[in-house]
């Protein structure tokens, strides 16, 4: 049995948000250990479009997370959990399910993740003087910066070249001084 055979299945082939039966589509829940049918949901596309592009989001088509919020699926619960909590931060009935809302601990958890990887996604890396920082730019050390673990000392005014972001927001990192390193981009122009 395919994933989107086991997903038709489990929600009687219906959006597993809003309960909508047109043009469903199989969705890997983000953050997910796996890409089985436990870590995806079945999903519409106005669903599935407001997920991936939040700037389209319709506050009154997640009106039906009031019914879905209390489904026994746990990618369903990490779905609902997340888009509520996006929703929490404009409507009042969002904080309000939010808070009503009970999840097993390792839910919860895989739930939060989602949200944490999603925030770290949406927060750019940004040089002393605040200009955003991307992969491939250059940067100058701005001041003398010791290495951990050596006596070495990367002096202010040395050019780092081609950059690489990390996942750390306030980190990059580059070659200085023939050296591969993270240093801290607050300790950096461009």
């Amino acid at each position: 049995m395919t994933i989107e055979q086991a997903l038709k299945t489990r929600s009687e082939s219906k959006c597993e948000l809003c309960s909508s039966e047109n043009n469903l589509a199989v969705y890997a829940v983000p953050a997910s250990e796996d890409k089985s049918a436990g870590c995806c949901v079945l999903l519409c596309d106005t669903c599935r479009g407001q997920l991936e592009n939040p700037e389209t989001t319709d506050e009154n088509h997640w009106r039906c997370l009031n019914d879905t919020m209390w489904s026994q699926v746990p990618a369903v619960q990490v779905m609902v959990y997340r888009q509520l909590k996006r929703l929490s931060a404009k409507t009042d009935w969002a904080m309000d399910l939010v808070d009503m809302m009970y999840l097993e601990d390792d839910v919860k958890e895989w739930a939060e993740k989602g949200l944490v990887e999603e925030e770290q996604a949406s927060i750019p890396t940004r040089d002393a003087n605040g200009a955003i920082l991307q992969a491939g730019d250059s940067v100058t050390i701005i001041k003398d910066l010791p290495v951990k673990g050596s006596s070495m000392v990367i002096k202010r005014g040395t050019p780092v070249r081609n950059i690489s972001l990390t996942d750390n927001p306030l980190h990059i990192q580059g070659r200085a001084d023939g050296v591969q390193m993270v240093i801290i981009s607050a300790y950096t122009k461009k």
